[in-house]
């Protein structure tokens, strides 16, 4: 596994991958801060590539990501985060939505776990996931940062207490 790091108005981002593509995108601080595991190789050149992705995202010039994926789940995971990165820019829709999506509507709450475990943050838009209410909830980053991330898209939200 390579890796490199990506600065933004959010904090930085680790980003790593490996032969078959983008495997993490993770917020480094954060609700669940992480930091490369021992083994990992650091590799600016390799990412480079990556992270002016994220740059221009980030300066508001792109709006879809075209970089190999790589992610590892379960089969529900991986149908929970293709249909994520079926919700267009600027976009937002609930947990029932990406339960009807997948086509299991019952499975709102597993979503909610598939979208928590998603380990390519922004790439794979779970910030893009409201509450039914339309509310924002819960985010790996925290509510702060996913508030950002929408705003970027173009969609204001307010922090409740």
């Amino acid at each position: 596994m390579r890796y490199g790091f990506c600065d933004s108005a959010i904090g930085p981002l680790l980003v790593a991958i490996d032969k078959d593509g983008l495997r993490h995108v993770e917020f480094v601080q954060g609700e669940r801060p992480i930091q490369p595991a021992p083994e990992w190789l650091r590799d600016d050149q390799a990412l480079a590539p990556f992270v002016a992705q994220f740059e221009a995202y980030f300066a508001g010039r792109l709006q879809c990501f075209d970089l190999p994926l790589a992610a590892r789940g379960t089969a529900f995971q991986q149908a929970v985060w293709q249909a994520l990165c079926d919700i267009p820019y600027g976009e937002t829709v609930s947990y029932l939505d990406i339960a009807n999506a997948i086509g299991n509507p019952k499975a709102v709450r597993a979503v909610g776990a598939a979208n928590g475990q998603n380990p390519l943050s922004i790439i794979v838009p779970c910030h893009r996931v409201i509450g039914r209410s339309g509310k924002l909830v819960g985010y790996g980053g925290g509510l702060p940062i996913k508030q950002w991330l929408l705003a970027l898209e173009g969609r204001d939200f307010t922090l409740t207490p």
